[in-house]
């Protein structure tokens, strides 16, 4: 009988921040790289190490020691310390695939440049993995994956598999059942008596779970330090045991051996989030929803709207600004750590967090905006008041985008600067500023005479625009003394509705919304129905308090209620007062002593099949969650969501429901998922769809599970609590740490997208509808009076551009657009594409098909394909 082999594997994870903040945990890295270094250097035998997969610890000891370089990437090169793939560890459910994208691309390219990049899909401790991680695995060149959570062995017993993703993508995995925590908890004694005792505790219960001869030993901790004598004690361990054969390893021949045998290996299919052996924390998606918002936010406008910018820019020459959108990237993969953008951390880390969105977020929007007026300076206008409109999408754009502009009067005209044709618009609100504006100005040439309105009004207006060049932009004037042909300003009505060409939106009496389809005649009872229950939960799980109270916004009072109407808008708003119990305590009760005020706003756009709802909140209570109800009228046994490239389908009630209990799991089992923009119920004839700017965390309910019930925020006091219902036994977190920002007191802004559709979900391109709901189109304003120090003077320009550009136009656009960019290698622009539907295959548009495709490291060419099927993705090269 052969010996199995025990692959000792020394690694730390390392925790970037959580119940410490950011700064603790650099200093203390500075202490644990330099030890490590030292060790490596000094003693042959210790072979290697795994800084925990982040390219980012060893970029962060280098900022501070920049003269250990060449120390690092010799010990990198020599496979002795083990860095990337990753930038940071990311979580895989709750941030957006290209973030998941961009983290690995950064960090194998850091970890290449420091000598060598790990060539495995190493995930200790993520909440969760991912069903289409295998595929971009894969497209990474990384064909084996290490996790922890998310398999119950009575789904799966087996602990090394074959992980295939939902597109069919596979890598040999091995899931860690027990953690990566040996060494740490359970750290190997020095005496020798004790030493057999472990091997009996410890060694063979990784060796019941290892289904092949090769059993992986993950010896580290949090933070753990280096083990200096760890080669003496595996001596040790291959003197006392005589069944086994002890070696220090690492991953890459860890899978070297065990691929040896993957004929032998069983399949496993899709995401894992199962919570028996570990805690999956399924509510973490709405952890501290302010800036669960932010990140939501901040990677929809990197992707949809600045990076196609910087695309047009840098095809009209303006070079692309590689370096500062990798800064931009950078802060946002620090917080997508899984402990970060779980929100699971004490309130110091949070507000470390939420500084680096708001530098992501200044650096992007100001990137924005000089690369438009860089474009904007070089235009031939040929009169005063400028606007230019940019389009972010690979195919033109028609509809109502928002547009704020810097104006003399409240009544002029706009006029399309080619056609000269009249573009209608509304002003949604106006701010008079003239005196602050004019003495911002500033003159290049003070002897050249600039036009100087005598007033200046800053307003926000709702324009429609038709057919925006593709990937391009057009520009438009105002005619200050042309008073406009149609009404421009909202007007309260008598009316008792709303509408446009595709519904009608009434408010009933219980303060729910009435919703009727005009094209399929159907009527929508009972929609937007808020209900706010109690949260006896943490920074890590919902739960409800064993004395709840739930409370509807049928029984709240309605203090206003009006519509405004025009021809591009029309607006229904509502105020509401909900009487709710002040915390938890007058909650168990039944006491509702604070009255929460609550505002929602639907916008109906011209045009437009999609519902914009706006629920504004003045939170004052403790410990709670407020969700919104939409009834489909869909009796479904599936929910369908967008994951990472495309849609997944879920049960809405989960098996293991009915066997956790028996089994003793980790966590409760609940069917609260997460998504990356948009969740819908669907059957023959109807798809209802609701795609979120907020929390990405969705659930069925109902009777017949026909109602969709988004999460629009929950609060709680503490990071971590014990035996809640929904997770029995040991806190998560720091019982002792409180969190009062947690509580999310004062204005909370929750806005989503309703899209009812007379088409089975497979005709429908939901990925389509969601981005273009969740895209800014950009425009800029060009009038030199403004050019002065409220945005920095800038230098005279050739004026050598055209009114109106276009770059390149997707006639078909029955596909997915995940990103467009300027490749970090080649310097050509590509665009990544993907198959939108959970059961349909796609052509790839003519114009596409002669380019090169390559992978996700914009790198390595593939074999062109014709045709996408289920979750497929590509990228291309947009080469002239």
């Amino acid at each position: 009988m052969s010996k199995k082999t025990v692959h000792m594997i020394p690694h730390t994870h390392w925790d970037r921040e959580w119940y410490f903040n950011t700064s603790r945990s650099t200093v203390y890295l500075l202490k644990h790289v330099k030890e490590v270094i030292e060790v490596l250097e000094n003693d042959p035998e210790f072979k290697t190490y795994i800084l925990d997969a982040q390219s980012s610890l060893v970029e962060d000891y280098l900022s501070y020691h920049p003269e250990d370089e060449n120390r690092i990437k010799k010990l990198v090169a020599d496979k002795r310390l083990y860095i990337g793939p990753w930038y940071t560890q990311s979580d895989q459910l709750v941030i957006s695939q290209e973030s998941i994208v961009r983290n690995l691309l950064y960090g194998s390219k850091k970890a290449k440049q420091l000598g060598h990049s790990m060539s495995i899909g190493y995930v200790p401790d993520a909440f969760g993995q991912g069903g289409n991680m295998p595929q971009v695995y894969r497209s990474f060149g990384i064909k084996n994956a290490v996790f922890w959570r998310g398999v119950a062995d009575s789904t799966f017993p087996d602990t090394q598999f074959i992980w295939k993703g939902t597109d069919g993508s596979e890598v040999t995995a091995n899931i860690m059942r027990h953690g990566y925590n040996f060494g740490g908890e359970f750290g190997i004694p020095e005496n020798i008596e004790e030493q057999t005792s472990y091997i009996e505790n410890f060694i063979e219960t990784l060796e019941k779970e290892s289904n092949t001869d090769n059993i992986y030993f993950p010896y580290g901790h949090d933070q753990a330090p280096i083990r200096e004598n760890l080669p003496a004690l595996i001596k040790d361990f291959n003197e006392l045991d005589l069944y086994r054969e002890y070696i220090m390893g690492d991953p890459e021949n860890f899978f070297k051996e065990l691929n040896n045998n993957y004929s032998k290996l069983k399949v496993l299919e899709g995401e894992f989030t199962q919570g028996k052996h570990s805690r999956i924390h399924k509510t973490i998606f709405s952890t501290r929803a302010d800036l669960k918002q932010l990140n939501n936010e901040i990677e929809n406008f990197i992707v949809n709207t600045l990076e196609p910018v910087l695309v047009i820019a840098n095809e009209l020459g303006i070079d692309y600004p590689h370096s500062t959108v990798e800064k931009i990237w950078k802060l946002m993969f620090e917080n997508a750590a899984h402990d970060s953008i779980g929100g699971c951390n004490s309130d110091s880390t949070n507000k470390d967090i939420l500084q680096r969105y708001k530098e992501a977020k200044d650096i992007s929007s100001n990137l924005l905006e000089i690369t438009m007026r860089s474009i904007t300076n070089k235009i031939q206008f040929d009169k005063e008041l400028n606007i230019t409109t940019f389009n972010p999408f690979p195919y033109k754009y028609t509809g109502v985008i928002e547009v704020q502009a810097y104006v003399p009067n409240l009544e002029f005209s706009i006029f399309d600067s080619l056609s000269h044709q009249e573009i209608d618009y509304v002003i949604e609100d106006y701010q008079e500023l003239t005196e602050y504006v004019l003495k911002q100005t500033i003159k290049i040439d003070s002897s050249k005479p600039i036009y100087t309105p005598d007033k200046v009004y800053l307003v926000k207006l709702k324009v429609w625009v038709s057919e925006l060049p593709s990937l391009g932009y057009r520009s438009f004037y105002i005619n200050p003394d042309n008073k406009p042909q149609l009404n421009n300003i909202m007007e309260d009505t008598d009316s008792d509705l709303i509408e446009n060409n595709k519904y009608q939106i009434s408010l009933n009496k219980n303060n729910t919304v009435r919703i009727v389809d005009k094209e399929s005649k159907k009527v929508y009872e009972n929609q937007l129905l808020l209900i706010d229950s109690g949260d006896d939960g943490d920074s890590y799980n919902f739960s409800p308090p064993r004395q709840d109270l739930k409370i509807s916004s049928e029984d709240a009072e309605r203090v206003s209620y009006k519509i405004e109407k025009h021809a591009n808008l029309e607006r229904l708003q509502y105020h509401l007062l909900m009487a709710l119990p002040f915390d938890l305590e007058e909650r168990a009760e039944k006491v509702q002593s604070t009255k929460m005020p609550i505002t929602v706003t639907i916008d109906l756009l011209k045009d437009t099949e999609t519902i914009n709802v706006n629920v504004s909140v003045e939170n004052n209570v403790l410990s709670h969650k407020l969700v919104v109800q939409l009834d489909t009228q869909i009796q479904s046994a599936f929910s369908y969501a967008d994951q990472i490239f495309g849609p997944i389908q879920r049960p809405v009630e989960l098996p293991e429901m009915n066997i956790w209990e028996k089994e003793g799991w980790d966590e409760t089992p609940i069917s609260i998922e997460p998504m990356q923009s948009y969740v819908a119920l669907t059957n023959e004839t109807t798809s209802y769809a609701v795609i979120t700017e907020g929390v990405r965390e969705y659930e069925i309910v109902g009777e017949k599970f026909e109602k969709i019930q988004l999460t629009l925020f929950r609060t709680f006091s503490h990071m971590g609590k014990e035996d809640l219902l929904f997770r029995p036994g040991r806190a998560s977190g720091e019982t002792i740490v409180e969190t009062p920002d947690a509580q999310l007191l004062g204005k909370i802004n929750c806005t989503f997208g309703i899209n009812i559709i007379n088409e089975n979900l497979n005709q429908v391109n939901l990925s389509k509808i969601s981005k273009e709901y969740l895209t800014i189109i950009p425009s800029y304003q060009n009038s030199e009076f403004l050019n002065g120090r409220m945005i920095f003077s800038q230098k005279r320009q050739e004026k050598c551009l055209p009114k109106a550009y276009s770059e390149f136009e997707l006639d078909d656009t029955d596909l997915g657009i995940s990103a467009i960019k300027v490749s970090e290698y080649s310097g050509e622009k590509v665009l990544r594409i993907f198959n939108p539907y959970y059961d349909k295959n796609i052509k790839i548009p003519e114009i596409l098909r002669n380019k090169p495709q390559v992978e996700l490291d914009e790198t390595t060419i593939i074999e062109a394909k014709n045709e996408l099927t289920r979750n497929k993705f590509i990228t291309i090269k947009l080469t002239n």
